[in-house]
């Protein structure tokens, strides 16, 4: 039978590239990856399925083991999703700003939550990643993800993410945009499509409140400002990150996302996450600067759907001092 999948694992990557032409993005044409389209409904679903199968045929992680993960959302979504339908027990370890959709998600795929305070630095012992590691050395039979530093998370975007841009450009790309959490898809996107043509011009897109903008411009990790966006932005460099092959970054603020977000909606009809306000407002940023007729391409990570509670509450948002629509 044609179109017919052995496993729902088989829908993830290939996603489509759709260009933006109903809201001003300059004089550039500006190109978004769906990410979104993969069955846990984000990027991270390609960064679970190369980390467990690496972790598989490696021996790290055997039939009935435990997979452990420190995670602000996605990531857990992707490892429950593949890791649940393979059979493992998956453990996540969450910092408990993070919002009420992604956890409900996650406890219906079956994953085991276990909150954290988001108010202490790395090197307290109530900091999600010490926490999830302190889990993996007590518990028998478990593999400890670390998307942050497992190189497994640059292969998915050297080996499929970036190869599938290069190809829906039919190569005719000139600059490349991304925001960073874990620096896995910048990293391996990067280095992907600078080996194909080196004058592609690849930029970070940074939420304030993130060190790693001042870290590209200025070579010092720190940071201005907040933002309401889940799952981007770093006060560190991680292993990921540092292979990264980045010719300049733009910080941005949510006043300047939220407005793209809310015009997405209307014009595009694409409802985002806010990730993919801060990736356009980037995109649109370096097409401004690479000049009229250039093609830029960033990335949709998820859906607004698990972000509701905070970008479609007006209160929220009022509290806060953001733009919000004359809809809501």
């Amino acid at each position: 039978m044609s179109n017919v999948f052995p496993s729902l694992l088989s829908l993830i990557g290939e996603t489509p590239l759709v260009e933006i032409k109903n809201i001003d993005t300059g004089l550039c044409k500006l190109f978004v990856k769906m990410e979104s389209h993969n069955p846990g409904g984000s990027i991270k679903d390609r960064t679970a399925l190369y980390i467990i199968n690496q972790a598989e045929r490696s021996g790290l992680l055997k039939p009935g083991g435990t997979i452990i993960e420190a995670t602000a959302g996605n990531t857990g979504i992707g490892l429950a999703l593949v890791g649940i339908l393979k059979g493992y027990r998956v453990l996540l370890v969450i910092p408990d700003k993070m919002s009420l959709e992604k956890v409900t998600h996650l406890k219906a795929l079956g994953a085991e939550v276990i909150f954290t305070r988001s108010d202490v630095g790395k090197d307290h012992s109530e900091y999600y990643h010490n926490i999830a590691e302190k889990l993996f050395k007590e518990i028998p039979g478990s593999f400890y993800a670390d998307q942050f530093n497992n190189p497994a998370n640059i292969m998915a975007h050297e080996e499929t993410t970036g190869p599938e841009i290069w190809q829906q450009t039919d190569g005719k790309i000139d600059g490349f945009v991304c925001a960073s959490g874990t620096g896995g898809t910048i990293g391996g996107v990067s280095s992907y499509l600078k080996e194909k043509n080196n004058n592609i011009k690849i930029y970070l897109s940074d939420p304030r409140g993130s060190a790693l903008y001042n870290y590209i411009q200025n070579g010092e990790l720190k940071s201005e400002g907040g933002s309401i966006t889940e799952g981007i932005g770093s006060s560190r460099v991680t292993k990921n990150f540092a292979t990264a092959k980045i010719d300049g970054a733009f910080s941005i603020d949510d006043k300047e996302s939220l407005p793209i977000i809310f015009d997405l909606i209307k014009n595009e009809g694409l409802s985002l996450g806010t990730s993919s306000g801060v990736n356009i407002a980037g995109a649109i940023r370096l097409g401004k600067e690479l000049g009229p007729g250039k093609t830029i391409v960033t990335i949709l990570c998820d859906k607004s759907d698990k972000y509701n509670s905070k970008l479609f509450n007006k209160k929220f948002l009022q509290e806060k001092d953001l733009p919000y629509p004359n809809w809501l």
